[in-house]
């Protein structure tokens, strides 16, 4: 849990670390780690929703 926590509040500077990158491929690598999670946290979401969106109609 306190690891979970720690890398939650932890801070990357993405513009630094694409300023620094050796190439090209390492900076889409950044671009890609950056907001992939985000992209799977609203899939998820979205999916709970409907799911439950659909269950709530069902029950009527």
């Amino acid at each position: 849990m306190k690891l979970t926590m720690l890398l939650f509040l932890q801070q990357v500077d993405i513009k630094e670390k694409i300023e620094n990158a050796p190439d090209s491929g390492y900076e889409i690598g950044v671009v890609i780690g950056t907001y992939l999670p985000f992209a799977v946290l609203v899939i998820i979401a979205y999916i709970m929703y409907y799911r439950m969106k659909n269950r709530k109609g069902l029950e009527d």
